[in-house]
């Protein structure tokens, strides 16, 4: 099957012709970045589209090649949102362009290493988060709170509004870059004349089963008000589909999603962000999700730009020399390749004792060797510690390691002995298991995993363990009969196999390359930012 840029070059090229324009020079990612998939469409928007097709850097001065820019990166407070956003400005960085990357002292001190050569253009910018009732003292991330505290750090958050635009009017960046989460910032940058991207670490998939910003608001009749709701696929999906939550799913993010007196609806938040941005950047490609990526577009009637899926670059000597690394390496070699299920559920995610349990003993029941990265606890503040079976780790001794500490995720997951991975199915991890190609086990617990968990068995790209369909429970055997059938079973290969044939279109870096670009395009030929609003800022 032709790659979907070629018909759009093709499709782009006819239209010029169409409207006396010359098609000579357009190649398909400046044709993409323009398009997309509004050449179907009829009306004001297309007519915005062709005039962005015809346009060159002799009549738009701010197209020029070597233009560099100066781009805002404003994530969450949550690793899961800050490591993507991370990586992209890495990715920008290596353009050549400036970027200031925005957090609290504590989070930039935790994040990883930038590299030397990118160092000098990736400015990390802290600043200090108000404190708030009931959240508790040097808590700045979501890894260090149970999940019924996170909406003070929510709270928190929302009061960094005035230090931010401060920022933004003594930095006047071109660009900012921002997470739905800080829904009053577009609003911000907007008068300060500064163009804004809502960049999505969630898929288009679950960015289109969200639906458009009207209803996530509240302002429509489809807005939905009962857990039930989002337990099918919503109307304005027009194909086939299963991308959905289970009533268990939802039910644990329910009070997130609609809020209450001391939370912000996560849906308001969302569709405000929507509102006030003018380009939504998503962590996807045409390669993988070119059905979802059309539709957003229809939903939302902006640009939407795929960012490619941001795959890590794994420097193989990090960490060697630590003694944790040489301990944890040391055993893996000793195991047969392929053999080896690596256990982990993300920084955020934390499984009830009852769930560690089921856990444990499945894992001890399907006789295979593995590796879980255990978190016992969310931060000081979580009092519920959870702990292993009785007896469990001295029956393990040899055949299993668990660690509760901090483990080098890469360096595992790039070790021939580990050929699995039970997963909860956050983006970032699945991004790892497939540049590895490592089988997916998937066992969700919060946020969006659901509906990635949806696609990827649609896709035969992973095996979700069976689970209570009311509230999620899941037997040791359960997880052992999961476990056994992907990594050992003739009818469970399919799962490996499918990983290994779409790797390519995860960790080709030279597209990677190109969906950067293709952002970065779209800032030099989009820059709103007045004389009137530098001038005037914020009355």
């Amino acid at each position: 099957m032709p790659h979907a840029s070629v018909s759009l070059l093709s499709h782009a090229s006819a239209l010029l012709s169409v409207i006396g324009a010359s098609p000579q020079g357009l190649d398909e990612h400046t044709v993409w970045v323009s398009t997309t998939v509004a050449l179907s469409r009829v009306g004001e928007f297309e007519q915005e589209t062709l005039k962005v097709l015809t346009m060159d850097s002799t009549s738009n001065p701010s197209m020029s090649k070597d233009q560099k820019l100066h781009i805002v990166m404003f994530p969450w407070l949550a690793f899961g949102h800050m490591i993507p956003f991370l990586e992209l400005s890495k990715l920008i960085a290596q353009k050549g362009h400036t970027v200031s990357f925005i957090s609290t002292p504590k989070n930039i001190d935790r994040l990883p290493k930038l590299p030397p050569n990118l160092a000098p253009l990736i400015n990390l910018v802290k600043v200090q988060l108000p404190k708030v009732d009931k959240l508790p003292e040097n808590a700045e991330s979501t890894i260090d709170l149970p999940y019924h505290k996170v909406k003070y750090l929510k709270k928190a958050y929302d009061q960094l509004q005035q230090p931010i635009t401060q920022l933004l009017q003594d930095i006047a960046p071109e660009c900012v870059i921002y997470d739905f989460v800080p829904h009053w910032l577009g609003p911000i940058a907007s008068k300060l004349g500064i163009s804004r991207a809502y960049f999505s670490i969630f898929i288009a998939a679950s960015l289109c089963f969200f639906g458009p910003a009207p209803t996530l608001m509240g302002l429509t009749p489809d807005h939905r008000t009962k857990s039930e709701d989002l337990t099918v696929p919503p109307k304005w999906v027009p194909f086939e589909s299963t991308v959905a939550f289970r009533l268990f799913e939802i039910n644990r993010v329910f009070d997130d999603i609609t809020g209450d007196d001391e939370n912000i609806p996560a849906a308001y938040r969302m569709g405000a962000t929507f509102e006030g941005c003018n380009v939504l950047a998503v962590r996807s490609s045409h390669e993988f999700e070119p059905e979802w990526l059309k539709l957003l577009q229809e939903i939302h009637q902006k640009p939407v730009i795929p960012v490619g899926q941001l795959p890590p670059i794994l420097n193989y000597g990090d960490y060697d020399d630590k003694e944790e690394w040489k301990a944890m390496q040391e055993w893996l070699d000793k195991q047969s390749k392929g053999s080896v299920v690596y256990v982990a559920f993300g920084r955020e995610a934390k499984p009830s004792q009852a769930e560690v349990t089921e856990i444990a003993l499945g894992l001890e029941l399907s006789k295979l060797p593995f590796f879980w990265a255990l978190k016992t606890r969310l931060g000081l503040a979580d009092t519920d510690v959870v702990e292993l079976p009785d007896g469990f780790e001295d029956r393990m001794k040899g055949r299993g390691v668990v660690w509760t500490s901090w483990v080098p995720q890469l360096k595992i997951l790039s070790h021939d002995s580990v050929g699995g991975f039970l997963s909860h199915s956050g983006w970032t991890s699945v991004v790892e298991a497939i540049q590895f190609e490592k089988a997916l086990i998937l066992l969700t617990f919060l946020a969006e995993q659901g509906l990635n968990a949806r696609l990827l068995e649609e896709k035969k790209m992973g095996y979700a363990v069976p689970r209570d369909e009311q509230d999620g429970w899941f037997t040791r055997d359960s997880v052992a009969e999961s476990l056994r059938l992907v990594m050992v079973e003739t009818e469970g290969k399919i799962y490996g196999e499918r990983i290994k044939e779409v790797k390519r279109l995860f960790v080709d870096r030279n597209v990677q390359d190109k969906y950067v670009n293709n952002l970065l395009d779209y800032f030099k030929s989009h820059r709103d930012r007045s004389e009137d609003a530098k001038l005037k800022g914020l009355n």
